[in-house]
């Protein structure tokens, strides 16, 4: 009889990026009933403009828990088994190796590959496309929280009740601005052109031709080329694809709307082929020049807010810890908060619930807070800007080894293991 009245307890996602699709797998495998809301009208399909992202092993175990069979994982990625840095003569065209890790662990996807496999391993009903986030109201008790939304395509408000609000919405969350309104976003003194180059219909162009030639570990490596105020990421992805990220100095643009993502005319993407070729190797300002519908990200993160979670919601992914992406934190980390906000609330049981936000949060926040400062300081160093008025900036053209250390990725924190429990 107290089992019949032993109510399913129920989690409200706001946002079906990966961040609440990765927490919808790991709240939906402790029994609880989950709704994603996600304002976007439908997923993500074909080929849209997207960008690459980089998993490391303890992220791929865990989606590899909520797929159910490894190899859907493995046939949308490539191995990253090198991570190599090199610094960019301008006016030679040359490059000078700066640092080598023949001992990378990682594996590369298309964001819309990996956000493919992740919502269809969940039920067909989890996500409710073409509903935006409103606003919340905790319950005076703080036993349950009121989300109020709009219905896209009918403009139909309604509300829904849940024992948890979990915000997914990103960097320019709504939600945490509703607890920490005063926690701001920092530019971080650069923006980053990026492009997919897809070769599976010419493999044998002579922009695959040269860029192969140039750099001939493509496949599984992690590329990154230095020049002064500017640093370039290349690695090839599935399906014939070459992912590429130029990072170059500039003054904060005006960002329109809730993107971080800059809209380009013709005259800036032309503009940006011909200061390529001022930069890069031949072979990659080729690449650039031939990639279609190019696009900026600006590139912002935030000091890491004073906590996670207020009675019954939690932030995870950037709506918690906004980063720039120089140490492929933001998918993994995304990754991590859903596995950790499932353990702790199996460990502790819905009827314990603000104990399990609370050891989520001891468990999340010194992590995610020390991932996101060395990204900082590593976008930073890449950059040649100071991190601090006294500081020495890197200079690319006289580095060596030594100085090199600290823009590797085995100098993230955490970097072989990221703590799940206390």
């Amino acid at each position: 009889m107290e089992a019949e009245k032993k109510k399913t307890p129920k989690a409200i996602i706001v946002g079906g990026s990966i961040a609440g699709l990765s927490c919808a797998h790991a709240l939906i495998s402790t029994g609880w009933e989950v709704t994603v809301i996600e304002k976007s009208i439908s997923p993500p399909s074909g080929s849209p403009t997207g960008a690459g992202l980089s998993l490391e092993p303890q992220a791929r175990e865990v989606i590899n828990r909520w797929l159910g069979d490894p190899s859907i994982l493995h046939d949308i990625t490539l191995p990253l088994t090198i991570e190599l840095h090199q610094a960019v003569d301008k006016e030679k065209k040359t490059s000078r190796l700066l640092l080598r890790d023949d001992n990378f662990t990682y594996r590369c996807a298309h964001w819309t590959d990996l956000h493919s496999v992740i919502y269809k391993a969940l039920m067909p009903d989890t996500v409710l496309w073409g509903h935006r986030f409103l606003s919340l109201c905790i319950s005076n008790d703080k036993a349950s929280v009121v989300v109020k939304l709009e219905v896209l395509q009918t403009n139909e408000i309604k509300e829904v009740v849940a024992d948890l609000l979990v915000a997914a919405d990103g960097s320019l969350s709504m939600i945490r601005h509703n607890f920490i309104p005063d926690h701001k976003l920092r530019y971080s003194g650069y923006s980053a052109w990026r492009g997919v180059f897809d070769f599976e219909e010419d493999e044998r162009s002579d922009v695959i031709l040269g860029i192969k030639k140039a750099y001939p570990e493509l496949g599984n490596c992690l590329y990154f080329d230095y020049a002064n105020g500017n640093h370039c990421v290349l690695f090839e992805l599935r399906k014939k694809r070459l992912n590429w990220i130029w990072y170059f100095d500039a003054p904060e643009p005006n960002r329109e709307g809730s993107s971080v993502t800059q809209k380009v005319s013709n005259d800036m993407i032309n503009a940006m082929h011909k200061e390529a070729n001022k930069i890069w190797n031949p072979e990659l300002a080729m690449l650039m020049k031939e990639t279609k519908e190019p696009f900026i990200n600006v590139i912002y993160d935030s000091d890491p807010p004073p906590q996670l979670c207020w009675d019954n919601v939690v932030l995870v992914g950037d709506a918690g810890h906004p980063t720039t992406p120089h140490a492929s934190r933001s998918t993994n980390m995304s990754i991590l908060d859903a596995e950790v906000l499932g353990l702790c609330i199996k460990k502790w049981g819905p009827e314990n619930l603000a104990k399990a936000l609370q050891e989520f949060q001891a468990v999340r926040h010194p992590v995610v807070s020390e991932q996101v400062l060395c990204s900082r300081r590593m976008g930073l160093l890449k950059q040649g800007l100071p991190i601090s008025d006294d500081d020495k900036v890197f200079d690319p053209c006289t580095a060596d080894t030594d100085d090199c250390w600290v823009i590797q990725h085995r100098n993230i924190p955490f970097y072989e293991c990221v703590p799940t429990s206390i």
